[in-house]
């Protein structure tokens, strides 16, 4: 931050953005430029006619401004830290394309912001297309945290191949001390003395960390694992869908197949055409069984998608959430 920074507000002050910008931009003396409600066209008439420099958000916030029909390749860069939800390399292709500089950030409540895909020089030879599968990993820990860990089933750390998937764990003074009056959760997020983030993710050789899913989002078809992460990433990948969730449903066969919910950039685009796709870039046991089109996905104050609300008609009557 600078004195003569500018940051536009599109997110809750309470959120982990708030926290630390309320009082870096004021410190600096930079200007806070404020909405009440989240108006994407207003945020394009205020981009430049407030010269901001720096813009905070959960994805669905940037895909909403990157694809709102004012959009247009800004005059000057402006910072996008991108955090909340995992963010797709569509969105961050589009970014680039408009000139802003996104910066992917990954923490959890209990933590707070811990991680950082910060920018590296050898990259900026490449395509943006390249760029932007860079730039949706959840990188490394900032210089105020202490080391993240990926930690496979025999609690040692997983090799650094880019696919071997483990457990993401945290500890250091970001890291909460516990939670409020339960010292039993607290016992179970702390075993081993690391706080267990309940993500999955897979170490990169340049110790980039990307998360691949949380374990609870893990859909179990047939005995083989199935990452709903890889295949939301598969599915923003057509040029026609903007934002994509995939959910498990029961199976009295497989156990569990996975269902997606898009929502699309262009009407004209299939569930046929969706299904295709997928078969032509996955593994078919990980392809959705079933593809609905919706207006939009229901999210958290935060901006995280609710699967539980997508999984809740799919597993009506049935006892437990895992088949």
């Amino acid at each position: 931050m600078r004195y003569d920074s500018a940051i536009l507000w599109s997110l809750p002050v309470f959120h982990a953005h708030g926290w630390g910008y309320v009082w870096s931009v004021t410190a600096m003396g930079g200007k806070h430029v404020c909405q009440r409600d989240v108006d994407y066209a207003q945020i394009w008439n205020l981009l430049e006619a407030e010269q901001i420099t720096h813009h905070n958000g959960a994805p669905v916030v940037h895909t909403n401004v990157a694809f709102h029909p004012r959009a247009h390749t800004l005059a000057k860069t402006v910072t996008a830290m991108v955090s909340g939800a995992p963010a797709s390399t569509k969105l961050f292709a589009r970014l680039r394309g408009l000139n802003f500089h996104p910066v992917h950030i990954y923490g959890l409540t209990e933590t707070g912001s811990t991680t950082v895909c910060a920018w590296r020089g050898e990259w900026e030879h490449l395509d943006v297309r390249e760029q932007a599968q860079l730039l949706s990993r959840q990188g490394q820990a900032f210089i105020v945290s202490d080391p993240v860990r990926v930690v496979g089933l025999d609690h040692e750390d997983v090799p650094a191949d880019g696919t071997t998937v483990g457990e993401v764990r945290m500890r250091g003074n970001l890291v909460m001390s516990h939670y409020h009056r339960d010292p039993d959760a607290t016992a179970e997020a702390f075993a081993g003395g690391w706080l267990h983030s309940g993500d999955l993710a897979v170490v990169h050789p340049d110790g980039y960390i990307e998360l691949r899913d949380r374990k609870k989002d893990i859909i179990v078809s047939g005995g083989e694992n199935i990452a709903s992460v890889e295949v939301e990433q598969t599915l923003t990948s057509h040029p026609g869908v903007m934002e994509a969730a995939v959910v498990a449903r029961p199976s009295e066969k497989w156990g569990e197949r996975p269902v997606a919910f898009v929502v699309l950039s262009d009407p004209s685009v299939s569930t046929e055409e969706l299904k295709t796709y997928c078969r032509e870039r996955l593994a078919h046991f990980k392809c959705p069984d079933d593809i609905s089109i919706v207006d939009d996905l229901p999210r958290t104050a935060t901006g995280k998608i609710r699967k539980l609300s997508l999984r809740e008609d799919l597993w009506k009557g049935h006892a437990h959430r895992i088949h």
